[in-house]
């Protein structure tokens, strides 16, 4: 049974080490790559529409089709990077790939900054086909990490640990806004307004075309300086035991890491991979996995269609905040440095707690029950937002600061709740052979969820509609317990090793007496 086994006896019972937290560092700063580049998009894209959609009636507007290409193209390459990736992850192994991921990322970061030529048509295209490609690599982070993570962690602490990795998706948030913050002050230091930012022409400097390029560039420096450290990680215990079926280097590899001598078991290893061949999407799976399956697709999808909807909207939501002033008081740079301060402020007072709470309150509240919470209050506060949208927008009956902290806590309760919860689950609930390609089609239904706010809510937001920002709050409220309704379809996971929850060990899960791995 995979319980008895050494390898996974090991790493289920070992102390919290070192190395779990180089493991936290190195798949996290991934995720910090991928937020950065993700998010750093909302800092820009009315600078874009400055300098190469002058046109436009208001300053810094793009056609809602460029909008929704800037903006979900990423988000399209993310999800078809999920599902390649994660497919490989399963047939050539963890670490063979990882890399791969980092290299792609650090590539088209540059490439996106470096977009070609001087016409609109020009810089648009290239910068959304690096962008698709960036997506492409970045949808690959997502079920290796989680899936690395799981497999290295200990069953006591796997839950935050999976979490802490995802929790620096918050720390890169936080960046994306002050890197463009930091970047838009020099730039107004060092180049103050000139009268193209005036009216009537509301064009941007020519020397803000490099603003955008070195903040969409700067996303690759994270990516290079983990790249020495990701190719040094071993293969984990798990695949190379129950996948590749040599309990030799398992155990030398895992007994290097833990620093402790183990049993090959090579008969063992044998007998449990033969127990666990049925074929992915086969009756057998769809009986043992099936509903597991459904549910974190499901939660996923759903949730993503707020989360993304709430982060790509801000730009256009801060100035009903009272955060920002409208956009024709305002030369270019300095309409990047309020947007990118006003997203700061958030992500480090709403976005950010909630991720680490979640890591903290993990393994004693249980995934399940933050998850619903999260869903729940979610949806409560979209709601209040969507009913009162017009009153709290109205700095004559209430203040800004009534609305920024609404809004807030909708970030908060993301992630302190399911925007954690669906990445940390599909990591824990399927067997070793199949639970990369298990969280990557849960990850891309979330990034399906991702493109209907990006391609479809995000367009009631961006004329600042008073009513289609209030009927978008609502829907989002509405996805929120629709979540909360799916959740039921998943289960608790905390506390078990990942082959009792997964059936590979038929059940079986109780230390051999006398094995306390330090």
């Amino acid at each position: 049974m995979a319980s008895k086994l050494a390898v996974i006896r090991a790493l289920d019972n070992t102390r919290t080490q070192l190395y779990h937290f180089t493991a936290i560092a190195i798949a996290g700063m991934g995720f910090f790559t991928d937020a950065y580049d993700l998010f750093c998009i909302t800092t820009i894209t009315k600078l874009l529409g400055r300098i190469y959609y002058p046109g436009i009636k208001a300053p810094g507007k793009l056609p809602h089709y460029i909008t929704n290409a800037v903006t979900g193209v990423a988000l399209v390459g993310t999800l078809m990077g999920q599902l390649f990736f994660g497919y490989l992850g399963d047939k050539l192994g963890r670490k063979r790939v990882y890399g791969l991921t980092l290299i792609l990322m650090a590539f088209c970061a540059i490439c996106s900054g470096l977009s070609f030529g001087s016409s609109a048509k020009s810089v648009i295209t290239t910068l959304c086909f690096f962008r698709f490609w960036l997506g492409f690599g970045i949808g690959g982070d997502y079920p290796l990490s989680a899936t690395i993570m799981s497999e290295y962690a200990n069953k006591k602490t796997r839950g935050a640990f999976i979490a802490a990795v995802f929790a620096m998706q918050g720390v890169g948030i936080i960046f994306a806004g002050l890197v463009s913050m930091t970047l838009s002050g020099l730039f107004l230091w060092w180049f103050p307004r000139g009268s193209l930012d005036n009216p009537p022409f509301f064009v941007a400097q020519p020397e803000a075309d490099f603003l955008w390029r070195i903040v969409l560039m700067i996303g690759a420096l994270p990516a290079l300086l983990t790249f020495y450290w990701r190719m040094k990680m071993p293969e984990t215990g798990r695949y190379t035991a129950l996948i590749e079926g040599n309990a030799k280097k398992a155990a030398v590899d895992m007994g290097r890491v833990l620093e402790i001598e183990l049993e090959e078991e090579q008969e063992k290893v044998a007998q449990i991979k033969a127990a666990n061949e049925y074929k992915m999407f086969s009756k057998t799976f769809w009986e043992k996995h099936g509903h597991h399956l459904i549910g974190t697709m499901s939660t996923w999808f759903l949730l993503d269609i707020a989360f993304y909807s709430q982060n790509l909207a801000q730009k256009d939501i801060f100035p009903a905040m009272g955060l920002i002033k409208k956009a024709n008081t305002m030369g270019a740079v300095h309409e990047v440095f309020v947007t990118s301060r006003a997203m700061f402020l958030i992500a480090l007072l709403g976005t950010f707690p909630g991720y680490w709470f979640t890591v903290f309150y993990i393994e004693k509240l249980g995934r399940f029950k933050i998850q619903l919470i999260g869903f729940f209050m979610m949806s409560v506060f979209m709601l209040a937002i969507g009913v009162k949208y017009k009153e709290l927008k109205d700095p004559n009956q209430h203040e800004g600061w009534l609305f920024a902290i609404l809004y807030g806590l909708t970030f908060f309760f993301a992630n302190f709740g399911p925007n954690s919860t669906t990445f940390v689950l599909p990591a824990e609930l399927f067997p070793t052979r199949v639970r990369s390609t298990c969280h990557a089609i849960s990850a891309a239904a979330g990034k399906a969820g991702a493109l209907v706010g990006a391609f479809g809510v995000q367009t009631y937001t961006l004329d600042q509609s008073t009513n289609k920002i209030r009927a978008a709050m609502m829907f989002m409220a509405f996805t929120n317990m629709l979540g909360f309704c799916c959740t039921f379809l998943v289960s608790e996971t905390k506390g078990r090793s990942l082959e009792e929850i997964s059936g590979e060990d038929d059940g079986e899960d109780q230390p051999e007496e006398g094995h306390d791995y330090k």
